[in-house]
């Protein structure tokens, strides 16, 4: 793997840059480069993800990272965007075909959120983890030759 496009939800502006630095202290360990993309919230990284991944003359990405959080309110308005980012993330992977490390954080409060995100401390950055599922990924696409 080469080229990743990190694709973070910006709405909580602090974790998203949490969840990046760790995904990009991971990309870097690794030699990989990478370009990053910011959108409003996480309904929209499905969408950046497809519209990134439509090129003419090839892929400009081996993979991609989505980041961003979803925290529970006092709305249903959770489940839809958990649900949608979820599915959307998954038919881009499942229908084209494309690697896609899913670190979207779903918790119930911005303390939860911390737990994940944090790069110090207990080493629970889901930024890194979706990187690390993203060269897992690539790794099986060239084991199968797909």
């Amino acid at each position: 793997m080469t080229r990743v496009l990190i694709v973070d939800a910006n709405f909580y502006q602090d974790l998203a840059d949490e969840l990046v630095r760790g995904a990009v202290g991971e990309l870097e360990a690794r030699g990989i480069t990478y370009d990053r993309v910011s959108v409003p919230g996480a309904l929209e990284i499905p969408t950046a993800i497809s519209i990134a991944a439509k090129r003419s003359n090839g892929p400009a990405y081996d993979a991609f990272v989505a980041l961003g959080c979803v925290i529970r309110g006092e709305t249903s308005h959770y489940d839809i965007v958990c649900g949608e980012s979820a599915r959307g993330l998954s038919e881009l992977a499942l229908n084209r075909g494309l690697i896609i490390g899913n670190g979207i954080l779903t918790v119930d409060t911005k303390d939860q959120a911390w737990a994940r995100a944090a790069v110090d401390g207990n080493g629970k950055n889901k930024g890194r983890d979706a990187v690390i599922a993203c060269v897992c990924l690539t790794d099986l696409k060239v084991r199968y030759r797909v």
